[in-house]
């Protein structure tokens, strides 16, 4: 670790070495000098923790937090540093070779930023053949800018904050919140705004079946559920369902103009894949009213399968 660091980053990792390995590598590969910054990889209970990778990358850091979740895994990471300001990735991202830098050029020039989130890009096994899934991504996946201006947060794939915020906003919570989304609001509410800055950029693989749509979209079901209350709520739960349905044909002109896809071939993937999904959510929202399982779906983290990943 560097004597004065300028910048900790913290990684939460589960099961996924070889993209750790990766995000390792465009750390390192950077035009920016590491040895201003300090790293750290939190392990959150693989069957192998990445010693072996970690130790290929020097002055890098190996933590464990056994406490399931990616919002546990980063609390510890931040307790663990000690630079003035945080950034936040995950195991199965890549930064882009300006990212460091950017974000501490942004705190430097603008002494009241105090969060900034930047850009989710996607990156696809094959650009010229996407899946139906990776097409549906790359439209929808992580629309940071929506999430910033209208919801008030960043996904802690990409996320950076002063520390003196950090510590006065609190931890992540655990599992069972979407706690990069309540941890934004939670700093919102204290006067805290996070800023959109685009030239921050972070890529992560796009998903390329249903089945890993499925599984995020039951995790978020489960987290929105949470909120419903009472017999008016489950009337408005019910209503949003029905309409979701009934939604996809409403996406066609965003599918068409989007900058994400290109052809038409792409597009109609694009199509079908969200489709898919709306149709999935729809069935497992109407599920929520009346099984338990749907309802807890997000306090149940599969250790030996599930990596951490962005919202």
């Amino acid at each position: 670790m560097p004597a004065v660091p300028e910048i900790s980053v913290v990684v939460p990792h589960l099961n996924q070495p070889a993209l750790l390995r990766s995000l390792l590598e465009s750390l390192f590969a950077q035009d920016f000098d590491m040895g201003r910054a300090e790293v750290v990889v939190v392990d959150n209970g693989s069957r192998v923790p990445p010693a072996a990778v970690v130790a290929d990358f020097p002055g890098v850091a190996l933590a464990v937090e056994p406490t399931p979740g990616p919002g546990p895994a980063r609390n510890r990471g931040a307790a663990l540093t000690t630079a003035p300001v945080l950034a936040f990735t995950d195991g199965d991202c890549r930064v882009d070779r300006d990212w460091l830098p950017a974000i501490l050029r942004h705190f430097a020039e603008d002494p009241g930023l105090a969060i900034l989130g930047g850009d989710m890009r996607l990156t696809l096994a094959d650009p010229a053949d996407p899946t139906p899934v990776e097409a549906y991504e790359c439209v929808y996946a992580f629309p940071q800018s929506f999430y910033i201006h209208r919801l008030g947060y960043s996904v802690t794939a990409n996320l950076a904050v002063r520390r003196a915020v950090f510590d006065a906003v609190g931890p992540f919570l655990g599992i069972g919140v979407s706690e990069d989304r309540e941890w934004g609001q939670r700093a919102r509410s204290m006067g805290h705004v996070t800023r959109w800055r685009p030239d921050v950029v972070v890529r992560h693989p796009a998903r390329r079946t249903m089945d890993e749509l499925r599984d995020k979209c039951d995790r978020n079901v489960s987290l929105d559920f949470a909120e419903v209350r009472g017999l008016a709520g489950r009337a408005r739960w019910t209503a949003k369902a029905l309409a979701l349905a009934a939604s996809p044909l409403g996406e066609i002109p965003k599918i068409a103009r989007s900058d994400r896809v290109s052809g038409l071939r792409d597009r109609g993937r694009a199509l079908r894949g969200l489709a898919g999904l709306r149709l999935y959510r729809a069935r497992r929202m109407l599920q929520a009213l009346v099984s338990e399982e749907v309802r807890t779906a997000s306090t149940r983290w599969n250790r030996a399968d599930r990596g951490v990943a962005g919202e």
